[in-house]
């Protein structure tokens, strides 16, 4: 797609909107229930809103909330909402993503959901949607001396897609993203501010939720979590390890839902005028740099994969 597009008589150049940050996640499932309360009293998050069927939970930063579990008829993604900086940035998306001829799904105006906010909607290429968001409610941090184990922010989505490609032209080009590394021609991995990633996409057999990872403040917070977890019998499914691409550290779970979440900590931070995009060769000793968790397996691998979600449930 080009940076240029005429419609309506108008020229938009760029992307949209400058994103500032990964708000929250939204995912969709049958064992929404059950999923939502790993989420709170195993994984960490607070509850701060619930209604019939849906959950909000927050992390100890200043979001509202940070993860959706919503009750549906499969397992798919909900959500994927940014934030921008003023409502004025929010009414200048809807009319860029106008004029590149990008239907809205919602808004612009007052979100009608937990925390409020002002904001829009529209469905990426492959049929997921995406929130763009500002004012929305803001909390006070949950735990501002950094000492408990749990995760603070969601750090990123990886998204498996049919056309890499394409998803990162959409994403770069109209979210104004920029891509920090590829791992091969298999996985490439995107930021909006100067954390090395929050989204990423593998190329895959079909769309699909590949897992959510959720930010740990240090190493020792990250290994603190692994030990609650294992307190509750929930062990790895692979990790943990450090990754060669984002250099984070990784430790990935499959929730009562069969949906991966990951625990992760010290994510790369990206300088702008100094980075480059590297190639990283898919091998063992780059996927897990400390040699602790190894190759991932085949189960490991399946869990990724998910179900195929074709989007579109608002359509229902």
């Amino acid at each position: 797609m080009s940076t240029t597009s005429r419609a309506a008589g108008a020229v938009v150049a760029g992307p949209v909107a400058r994103l500032r940050t990964l708000r929250s996640v939204a995912l969709r499932s049958p064992d929404a229930r059950r999923a939502a309360e790993f989420y709170q009293h195993v994984w960490g998050l607070e509850p701060v809103e619930h209604d019939d069927g849906v959950a909000w939970l927050r992390g100890t930063g200043p979001e509202h909330h940070i993860l959706e579990m919503r009750q549906a008829e499969r397992n798919a993604l909900g959500k994927i909402a940014f934030s921008v900086a003023t409502p004025r940035e929010v009414d200048e998306a809807a009319r860029r993503l106008e004029a590149l001829g990008v239907p809205l799904l919602a808004g612009p105006g007052r979100l009608d959901q937990a925390g409020g906010g002002y904001g829009l909607r529209f469905a990426d290429p492959e049929n997921r949607l995406i929130e763009l968001s500002a004012d929305v409610e803001a909390v006070a941090p949950r735990d501002p001396g950094g000492r408990e184990a749990v995760p603070r922010k969601v750090a990123h989505v990886v998204l498996n897609t049919v056309d890499i490609d394409a998803a990162c032209a959409f994403y770069t080009t109209v979210l104004g993203m920029r891509i920090s590394d590829w791992s091969e021609h298999q996985m490439a991995f995107l930021r909006c501010n100067s954390d090395h990633h929050v989204i990423a996409f593998n190329q895959a057999e079909w769309t699909s939720v590949n897992h959510v990872a959720y930010e740990l403040p240090s190493v020792d917070h990250f290994m603190r979590g692994i030990g609650r977890l294992r307190h509750h019998g929930v062990t790895p499914l692979w990790g943990p390890g450090r990754h060669g691409p984002g250099n984070n550290t990784f430790s990935y779970f499959a929730d009562p839902a069969g949906l991966v979440c990951e625990y992760t900590s010290e994510v790369e931070q990206v300088d702008e005028d100094a980075w480059l995009c590297r190639v990283w060769r898919r091998v063992p000793e780059l996927s897990d740099l400390w040699g602790t968790a190894g190759p991932p397996s085949k189960d490991v691998r399946r869990h990724m994969a998910g179900i195929p979600d074709p989007g579109g449930w608002w359509q229902k």
